[in-house]
């Protein structure tokens, strides 16, 4: 079958299209995925330059975290599936080939007015941020909701979630050209940060209380201006480290604030907490889809054979949403 290969660890320019073995026959609960189309993602970048290793017994040169295909086959106890179904998911790795096998508990079926490139823009961006904002972070209607690097994939993900649930939501992004792009998804309030620098604007628009529920997808350069942000009580969703792992603040706010600080990543979760995830999303987040409340947002398609390509527009920061590859 065709993968999308890492030939040596490194820049974008080191992926190669190669034929490997097809994954065995389904057993027990699992299923067999054609894929047919996949959204990249920055751990995507990460795991081709060598910084982030997939957990063991996942392939290191076979990236993707995502995917939207139909199911070829299914293992003998698999009981809420059959051949044919349209489904996607999150998984660990190895999900950019053109078939995976995974257990049927981390599938979710695509909603009939979704294509499966729009489909594939839909996993990893709306488990995590419905996973984060609501799940962890406790967001209901009448909260007010921050997310840094809002036009990203997670970021315009949160935005609509939030919005749907009745929520105020504050975005910031570094460039004004995604915050404007931001504003038809009903973005209240958008703030340019250049620089790490958007605490005044938030307590301006809050009246001093700050903000229920941060998404941050940056990381250590923001810390310091988060928790000014909060309300008391608030919490802090840490996703992303785009900025760095390393933060120096004063202790004495999260105290006085009673902040609840929480970081989360998908990947490295079991089975069972993913297929919890997925689960969750699939009962809060699929209607919406299903009726347009909430939508994919796909910047670009490549075909696979283009991966290198598509790779370096997401890696150049320019993309607003999702970047997907077909197969």
């Amino acid at each position: 079958m065709k993968a999308v290969y890492i030939s040596e660890f490194g820049p974008p320019e080191n992926l190669e299209i190669r034929e490997v073995p097809e994954p065995p026959k389904p057993e027990n609960t699992q299923v067999l995925i054609r894929v047919k189309a996949v959204g990249l993602n920055r751990a995507d970048l990460l795991q081709v330059a060598g910084l982030y290793p997939p957990p063991a017994g996942y392939s290191p040169n076979i990236p993707g975290l995502e995917f939207a295909g139909e199911i070829n086959d299914i293992g003998s106890d698999v009981t809420n599936w059959n051949v044919g179904d349209r489904v996607f998911g999150i998984v660990a790795g190895e999900s950019q080939a053109e078939f995976l096998v995974t257990d049927e508990s981390l599938l979710a079926r695509i909603p009939d007015n979704l294509t499966l490139a729009d489909a594939a823009a839909v996993p990893e961006a709306f488990i995590t941020a419905h996973d984060a904002i609501v799940t962890l972070g406790g967001l209901t209607a009448g909260s007010t909701l921050l997310i840094h690097a809002v036009g990203s994939g997670v970021g315009l993900a949160g935005l609509q979630i939030g919005k749907a649930m009745g929520a105020s939501v504050i975005g910031t992004s570094r460039t004004d050209e995604k915050l404007d792009k931001c504003a038809r998804f009903g973005l209240d309030l958008a703030i340019a940060t250049p620089e790490p620098v958007f605490a005044d604007a938030v307590l301006e628009k809050t009246g001093r209380r700050g903000v229920d529920v941060i998404l941050d997808l940056v990381g250590a350069a923001y810390f310091e201006q988060n928790l000014a942000s909060l309300a008391t009580k608030g919490r802090l969703i840490l996703v992303g480290l785009t900025s760095g792992r390393t933060a120096e603040f004063n202790l004495g706010i999260a105290l006085q604030k009673r902040a609840t600080i929480i970081g989360t990543t998908l990947r490295g979760r079991s089975n069972a907490e993913k297929a919890d995830a997925t689960q969750r999303f699939a009962e809060d987040v699929l209607p919406l889809l299903a009726s347009g409340t909430v939508v994919p947002n796909v910047d670009r398609v490549y075909p696979v054979d283009d991966a290198v390509a598509a790779y370096n527009y997401l890696k150049s920061n320019e993309s607003f949403g999702k970047v997907v590859l077909e197969f």
